[in-house]
């Protein structure tokens, strides 16, 4: 059976690979110049692979859709992948969190473990080569339709069987841009509300200000929160490192918070009244009581110096006056001239630094794409769609999408799979 898969993603050479041990004639089709470019930078280069949890725990993990998945996950694991790799002499160590990465940190070596397959099962690679429509005839697919970007010529490939795999709309410049989308829809199927997740959180005003005072700034070991201030709700919360941008915040505990406010009831209204506040405590290891000590100890110490010079035993260069002007002091004032309650607000401050958060930064930002194509009309046990015979969809194009900690590409290599499977 001649197989096109539309998309060199994780989830698109997977489900070549599959396809082509199945004993198929598998054509994949590329629209950028090399496959596995979003690939190369997840993990910050280093390419979380999968988690290390069992896999019972993974629909847990995936808040959009998780029990669509159930069969995929269980035909491919993580288990599955970790194996693969190994068998292309790719080690992987585990991390906090669960994480799995390439001893080597080189996401590199995760993308050439599968062109070492792709090439070893015999899958042609037609990169450059831009889908522009699936035909069918009687609701079966027989032909992929595609523009040849190194000749500007259209061309087309009769197929019994197609799989998409486009991804999402985040990262563009890696080639999710919501090509499949329109595909599919052309086809019959419905795209539900697309957004970004994992993505980078917006702050303005005031408190926008303070984050820029602090752009570039990391931390590393603090414990964060997001709250509903109206119904003094906690919708998230975290320990790890943040960052501080021109725009906000960014970093994994606030990528991982925003899936978590993206689901959150009337959001959108809450972020527009100012009613989300992200509470970072800066110091988690000291009670307040030992924090107080500590400020003592250091304003004895420095006693006859301003406080915009004292603190920096205590907090990052960049954090103290962001600090100070939090907790109300005037940043001059010297030490032996704060009050009992002065201090005390400090220690509020270093305890629950507070930013107003106000929404989110584009999706052409986001890790991932929430929403996509509607589950209701895919078979979770086959990944084949219910109104095409022939048309099957892989990975992040599907409307599911999970939390960080290599969840989101697990569900590229389950489905993937899944999809390369015979049916017949």
């Amino acid at each position: 059976m001649k197989v096109v898969v539309i998309g060199g993603g994780p989830a698109g050479m997977m489900a070549a690979i599959t396809s082509a041990k199945q004993g198929n004639e598998v054509i994949l089709l590329e629209k950028m110049k090399s496959c596995g470019r979003k690939l190369l930078i997840t993990g910050k280069g280093r390419c979380n692979i999968t988690s290390g949890l069992p896999m019972d725990k993974f629909i847990e993990n995936i808040p959009e859709n998780g029990k669509f998945l159930y069969s995929a996950l269980k035909n491919f694991t993580n288990q599955d992948i970790i194996k693969m790799l190994n068998e292309n002499n790719v080690k992987v160590k585990e991390e906090r969190g669960n994480r799995i990465f390439p001893v080597s940190d080189k996401s590199l070596d995760v993308l050439k473990a599968f062109e070492n397959e792709l090439k070893k099962h015999n899958v042609k690679i037609y990169n450059e080569a831009e889908v522009k429509e699936i035909h069918t005839t009687e609701n079966e697919v027989d032909k992929v339709i595609f523009l040849n970007k190194k000749t500007g010529k259209k061309e087309e490939i009769s197929a019994k069987k197609v799989i998409l795999a486009t991804g999402g709309k985040s990262y563009p410049l890696t080639g999710s841009t919501g090509d499949g989308y329109k595909i599919a829809k052309m086809l019959g199927h419905t795209i539900t509300k697309i957004n970004g997740s994992l993505v980078p959180l917006i702050s303005t005003g005031y408190d926008l200000e303070i984050c820029k005072m602090m752009q570039g700034l990391s931390l590393r070991n603090i414990s964060m929160k997001i709250v509903d201030i109206e119904k003094n709700k906690k919708i998230y919360e975290d320990f790890g490192e943040l960052l501080f941008t021109h725009f906000g915040v960014s970093g994994p505990t606030i990528l991982s918070s925003s899936a978590h406010i993206l689901r959150y009831k009337n959001i959108d209204e809450l972020l527009q009244n100012n009613k989300i506040k992200l509470q970072i405590d800066l110091k988690p290891a000291l009670s307040y009581e030992k924090l107080n000590l500590r400020l003592l100890r250091d304003f004895e110490k420095f006693k006859n110096k301003q406080i915009i010079n004292s603190l920096f035993e205590l907090l990052p260069k960049k954090m103290i006056e962001p600090v100070i002007i939090k907790s109300g002091i005037k940043k001059d004032k010297r030490i032996n001239e704060i009050t009992k309650k002065e201090r005390e607000s400090l220690i509020n401050v270093i305890k629950c630094f507070e930013i107003t958060i106000n929404g989110f930064r584009p999706i052409e930002e986001a890790i991932i794409t929430r929403g996509g194509i509607n589950t209701k009309e895919i078979n979770p046990k086959t990944m084949e769609s219910k109104l095409i015979k022939g048309l099957y969809f892989a990975g992040e194009i599907i409307d599911v999408d999970a939390y960080t900690g290599g969840f989101n590409l697990q569900i590229a290599y389950s489905t993937g799979y899944t999809a390369g499977l015979n049916n017949d």
